[in-house]
């Protein structure tokens, strides 16, 4: 018998995983977890960045954390205070993350692609009044303080990795005197707010998405103990100012276990890695498959594997060939941990389901007006549960709409079977989802709308055998220009010096004319549709 279908017996019925987890109390804080994490188990690893060779022991972990806590205290960042974060994976990151979340302190992860128009934008909305950053990202923030919207000043910029123009506010002299304790002036509770996240949406710029330390423990928690199995050794290969990789380290500080961190993601060493680390969970990019096969492709100790929108027709196939449990989840920043496939459910292997609700989440298919609709009808995903979103920082018109009363709004198509299994059917949200990233299309648009040989633009999705999709532009030109290499290389050239580089596009058609819909927007749906290569 293949292993991965060994590894698929069930521990525990699912209704009785999910009672249990339910049960439980959450720590008092996230604080808490480490610090219990700690006395338990003080000389294992919890951190392995194994491409810079940066370790940290839970103990060692415990005590840096304390002493930035208590450093970062000192330079004025106390609770409640707003932390713009921009920092590549490096051990500095996860520090400052969870020093923050010692003080109350509220982070604000940044995309480290990010132009500085797109970063002038995160530190004006997040109202932060520091920011944590590495020496290389530098120049990125000069510019953005010089487009007079970040106005952050010298004596409140903490570098990383070189020096600071005040120089005690280099990371690693604020870091430098580990402590076995620490105690915040204002001990956070689980309601307090610990990151704005921002997350792309449908109207241009990003949204940040208030997460509270509730909201983190409980991700962490659900994803620790869904399926009943002990974890050991866990993958983290996604940017750490995204939230798998946050919620992958409170999983691991709930497991006593050893977090393996990659400094980027990559499709061709990702199997490596599984294989050199023994890894027992990780999430699995699906197109890994499209990798040329590895004889020790099945050689892992992986028990489960996340996989995200794989193709029903590869699902039993991946499983095959690594040998493992792939199973679908779904999550998403304002929800956190929503469905998951249950380890057991091996007949739901290639349905195409994202599973059922997880612990602490309720889910429902909805009509437009919040009515809920009954098994096999196609309408909007609604979510709720604690621990959610609080809100859109500083948008309270964007919170409304994404609320039925308590239910979040998802803005994705699904349907539900007759046995509780949810089924995404396709997304309301005008997004482009190119590998991990989410593309807002309105923002994309609004910077091709500004090149003055443009006259009107339209962004839209197109299939990408490796990324999923890619961003292809529709663009209408000025009368009398011609759609020649030299204005192209404008175009994209512009884009380049606004735009993050996954969010340029790709593909470029030019039209005379825009299909229209009877309120005179532009028909994205027949653009979409239009035969032809991209």
């Amino acid at each position: 018998m293949p292993r991965h279908a060994v590894l698929s017996r069930p521990a525990a019925p699912v209704a009785e995983r999910r009672r249990a987890i339910e049960s439980e109390p959450l720590p008092a804080n996230v604080g808490a977890l480490l610090d219990a994490a700690a006395a338990e188990v003080p000389d294992r690893l919890v951190l392995d960045f194994f491409e810079s060779n940066e370790r940290l022991t839970y103990e060692g972990l415990r005590d840096a954390v304390n002493a930035l806590a208590r450093s970062l205290l000192d330079v004025g960042v106390g609770h409640g205070v707003h932390v713009a974060v921009m920092l590549p994976n490096i051990a500095a990151m996860p520090l400052t993350w969870l020093a923050l979340a010692r003080l109350g302190a509220v982070m604000v992860p940044v995309n480290i692609g990010y132009r500085a128009r797109e970063l002038a934008y995160v530190l004006s909305d997040s109202e932060a009044r520091y920011a944590v950053i590495h020496a290389d990202l530098l120049p990125v923030l000069e510019d953005a303080r010089a487009s007079g919207e970040a106005a952050i000043p010298d004596e409140r910029i903490i570098v990383v990795g070189g020096p600071a123009k005040v120089p005690s506010l280099q990371w690693e002299r604020l870091a430098e005197a580990p402590s076995a304790a620490f105690a915040s002036p204002r001990e956070p509770i689980l309601d307090d707010l610990m990151n704005i996240q921002y997350t792309s949406g449908t109207t241009g710029f990003p949204k940040g998405c208030m997460l509270t330390q509730r909201y983190w423990l409980t991700s962490g928690k659900v994803n620790a103990f869904r399926d009943g199995r002990k974890y050991e050794r866990i993958l983290a290969s996604t940017p750490f100012y995204y939230m798998d990789p946050q919620w992958l380290l409170l999983m691991t500080v709930y497991h006593r276990a050893t977090l393996f961190v990659a400094a980027r993601q990559s499709l061709s060493r990702f199997m490596g890695w599984v294989r050199d680390h023994r890894i027992n969970f990780c999430l699995l990019p699906w197109l890994v498959s499209k990798q040329p096969p590895h004889p020790l492709d099945g050689a892992n100790e992986v028990m489960r594997a996340n996989v995200y929108g794989v193709a029903r027709q590869l699902h039993a196939s991946i499983e095959e060939r690594f040998d493992l449990c792939a199973r679908e989840a779904f999550g998403m920043t304002e929800v956190g941990s929503a469905m998951f496939m249950p380890i057991e459910a091996t007949d739901m292997v290639g349905s195409g389901s994202c599973g059922v609700p997880a612990p602490f989440r309720e889910c429902r298919i909805a009509d437009e007006s919040g009515r809920t609709l009954p098994a096999g009808e196609v309408g909007e995903l609604l979510i709720r549960g604690p621990g959610i979103m609080q809100g859109y920082y500083r948008k309270p018109e964007a919170t409304a709409a994404a609320f039925h009363a308590d239910w979040f709004r998802t803005g994705d198509l699904f349907r539900m079977d007759e046995r509780g299994y949810f089924y995404i059917v396709g997304r309301l949200k005008d997004m482009i989802r190119r590998s991990s990233e989410n593309i807002a299309a309105r923002e994309v648009e609004a910077v091709l709308n500004a090149i003055p040989e443009v006259v009107e633009a339209a962004v839209v999705p197109v299939p990408d055998e490796i990324r999923g999709e890619e961003v292809k532009a529709f663009l209408r030109l000025q009368d009398g220009l011609a759609a020649d290499r030299v204005l192209i290389d404008r175009v994209i050239s512009q884009c380049q010096q606004n735009l993050a580089p996954f969010k340029v596009p790709r593909y470029f058609s030019f039209r005379q004319a825009f299909p229209r819909t009877p309120s005179h927007k532009i028909a994205k749906n027949v653009l979409i549709g239009e035969p032809g290569p991209p």
